[in-house]
């Protein structure tokens, strides 16, 4: 009888969500993908309950999280204000871990060594993957969180699928009737791509 395949495990995803880091955006969706995993995130909850409920409810049907605070920073639109929606995530992906038998495990990522002792030295003891901004150093830290995956894709698949993601996404706005990747419609067709992308270039064990 042959095995059944294991279901590909969920992934939080919590990051910004803005034209400055769209770039870093499609390349988590992308190796996530390529890893055999599913990206989850906010920009799938659009009303009904409670908003934080609703979050909530997410990250605990993940089996991971993901929580780039390299924009940690103040919006300098009126009124001037800290930006708090991911470290706040973070928390709650803390908590549940610590609260819960889940087993569920998190990841904390950045642009620059040594900000995150300085931005929450609560988690002093926690080396964060460090990407500097750039879209291979996000693939290679993804390569360091996911190192026990099912699949091994390598940098240079990743930026396969990434160009064929891209090229794909003026049919996707165009079918969204938006220019932006933030929309519950496009979250789901772009991983939809790059699941399929995926699949065609990189090999399950």
């Amino acid at each position: 009888m042959p095995k059944s395949r294991k279901k590909p495990a969920d992934v939080f995803l919590n990051i910004p969500y803005d034209e400055k880091f769209k770039d870093l955006c499609l390349a988590y969706i992308v190796g996530l993908c390529a890893f055999g995993l599913i990206p989850r995130a906010t920009l799938e909850i659009t009303s009904g309950t409670r908003r934080l409920d609703r979050i909530i409810k997410l990250l605990q049907s993940c089996e991971y999280s993901i929580h780039d605070l390299s924009r940690v920073e103040l919006d300098m639109k009126r009124p001037v204000t800290p930006r708090f929606n991911m470290p706040f995530e973070l928390g709650l992906s803390v908590a549940w871990a610590k609260l819960s038998r889940s087993g569920h495990k998190w990841f904390v990522c950045e642009s620059k060594t040594r900000r995150l002792s300085k931005s929450l030295s609560d988690l002093d003891g926690t080396d964060p993957h460090v990407h500097s901004g750039r879209v291979p150093g996000v693939f290679r830290e993804l390569c360091n969180v996911f190192v026990t995956a099912d699949r091994h894709p390598t940098i240079q698949q990743m930026g396969q699928i990434y160009r064929e993601v891209t090229e794909n996404l003026p049919v996707i706005f165009s079918e969204a009737g938006t220019n932006s990747i933030y929309t519950a419609r496009t979250f789901k067709d772009i991983c939809i791509v790059a699941r399929h992308s995926a699949d065609k270039h990189v090999p399950s064990k």
